[in-house]
């Protein structure tokens, strides 16, 4: 009797315990369910300034707590659409990373808006010996000659920081931002505003450029008045003496002229009880 009980009573627990994990597998499943959601990512390394295709992406489910600002939740949406940044295998594809509907591919796609994108010729010691990379930011150096300076014994050559903290776009034809092994190129392409260009293009002309390579994410500017021969070696500017004034002349002193009688008047002249006359 007591065994038969027993063996009830095992039976009943394991029922109850086999329903209890069917119930509960069933309420993950469903918790699951609710909350992941399809997004695209890329099926292959995306270059920046490529445009997606379909066989680029694919979707997979993504927690909806942890989605990322942003992420493309339909394929068809990524049509002919351009990157401005590189995304490799397995990331999601963020608005943030494509460029505006309608835009063409290449670099443009790159260039920001109200930018330019101009390029300059280097070497291997202008270009930082191949450090200046696509996304790297540098300042731009020129060694010219100061005007008004070039006659007298001041040397008139000046080395001064002309632009800062500009965008490298691209080295040579490569606008890849993946890689950081240094390449020793004869082009560099920058961003610049209109203005900048403005004084790029006049910098080349006038003197040689430099590439000066800065932290990434050091915003402040330099505030330098440029280098000459004087101040490198720490020479004092010297004063030409002041050339002694001559003395302001005077003026000559006026003479007084007795009173004349303007011509052809007569005067009588009476001395006593003399009377004469006298013609001028």
């Amino acid at each position: 009797m007591r065994n038969t009980r027993a063996t009830i009573m095992m039976v009943v627990a394991v029922a109850l315990a086999f329903v209890a994990v069917v119930v509960a597998a069933r309420w993950i499943n469903a918790q699951a369910t609710g909350t992941t959601a399809k997004v695209a990512v890329a099926q292959v390394d995306i270059s920046l300034g490529a445009r997606i295709t379909p066989d680029m992406v694919r979707l997979v489910d993504w927690p909806a707590s942890v989605q990322p600002p942003g992420a493309i939740r339909d394929d068809k949406l990524l049509e002919s659409r351009v990157t401005k940044s590189s995304i490799t295998r397995g990331e999601a594809i963020l608005e943030s990373k494509l460029a505006p509907p309608g835009t063409q591919g290449g670099l443009s796609a790159v260039v920001a808006e109200g930018k330019r994108a101009m390029t300059v010729r280097v070497n291997d010691v202008v270009g930082v010996a191949g450090f200046a990379l696509p996304g790297n930011y540098v300042d731009i150096l020129v060694n010219t000659q100061e005007e008004g300076q070039r006659t007298g014994n001041k040397d008139p050559s000046i080395s001064k920081i002309v632009l800062e903290r500009i965008l490298v776009l691209a080295v040579a034809q490569e606008s890849s931002r993946d890689e950081t092994k240094p390449k020793v190129v004869n082009a560099v392409t920058l961003e610049l505003t209109p203005e900048q260009v403005e004084k790029l293009d006049l910098a080349r002309s006038v003197g040689s450029l430099s590439l000066v390579l800065r932290n990434q994410v050091d915003p402040n500017t330099a505030q330098t008045k440029g280098a000459t021969k004087t101040t490198l070696l720490g020479q004092q500017v010297a004063v030409a003496p002041a050339k002694p004034q001559a003395p302001a002349p005077r003026p000559a002193p006026v003479r007084k002229v007795a009173n004349v009688p303007p011509p052809g008047v007569k005067v009588e002249m009476i001395k006593g009880l003399d009377r004469s006359s006298q013609q001028f």
